[in-house]
C-alpha cells in the first residue's frame, strides 16, 4: 500500500505555517484536534522543518522570548511521499520513535501528515483483508 492510498486523511491533518510566523500561531494550530506536527514553509512553500507540540513545550519552559516558528522547528526533517510504501515508512517511524510524519511531493511542498494510527489501522486493515483472502482460498470460497 503506497501513502498516496492515505490521502484523505494525511490531508486532513496538514497544518502549514510561515517559517516567520508566531509561536502563539504555532500553538493554536498545535491546538486543534487531530494536530500533532505543523510543517513549517519557506518563502517558495516548501518543507523548512516541522514544529511540534514537544518543540513547543520546550520553549515555553526554557527563557522566554519572541521567536519565530523557524526558531523552534526541527529541521532537517524525516519525511515521506505519496508513492512510498506504508510498511516502510510505518518501521521508519516506529524506529525513530515518530508520531507524526510530513507527506511531501517531489518539490518539496506538503501535501499531507502522516499519524502513525491512521497507519498503523491502514496496515491492520490491510491484513485482515488477506487473511479473508487467504481463508476463501484455503476453504474453496469462490471456486465452485
Amino acid at each position: 500500500m503506497q501513502i498516496e492510498q492515505l490521502k484523505a486523511m494525511t490531508k486532513a491533518r496538514l497544518m502549514v505555517l510561515d517559517a516567520n510566523a508566531a509561536v502563539q500561531v504555532a500553538a493554536l494550530s498545535l491546538s486543534k484536534p487531530g494536530i500533532g506536527l505543523v510543517v513549517v514553509c519557506d518563502d517558495n512553500g516548501a518543507a523548512a522543518g516541522v514544529l511540534s507540540k514537544s518543540d513547543l513545550i520546550r520553549h515555553l519552559t526554557g527563557p522566554r522570548s519572541p521567536a519565530p516558528a523557524s526558531a523552534l522547528m526541527t529541521s532537517p526533517i524525516v519525511s515521506c511521499g505519496p508513492q512510498d510504501d506504508l510498511h516502510i515508512v510505518y518501521q521508519t517511524m516506529v524506529s525513530r520513535s515518530l508520531q507524526n510524519l510530513p507527506v511531501l511531493d517531489g518539490g518539496a511542498k506538503p501535501v499531507g501528515i502522516l499519524d502513525i494510527r491512521d497507519a498503523m489501522r491502514a496496515l491492520f486493515s490491510e491484513e485482515e483483508v488477506q487473511e479473508q483472502m487467504l481463508f476463501n482460498y484455503v476453504t474453496g470460497v469462490g471456486y465452485r
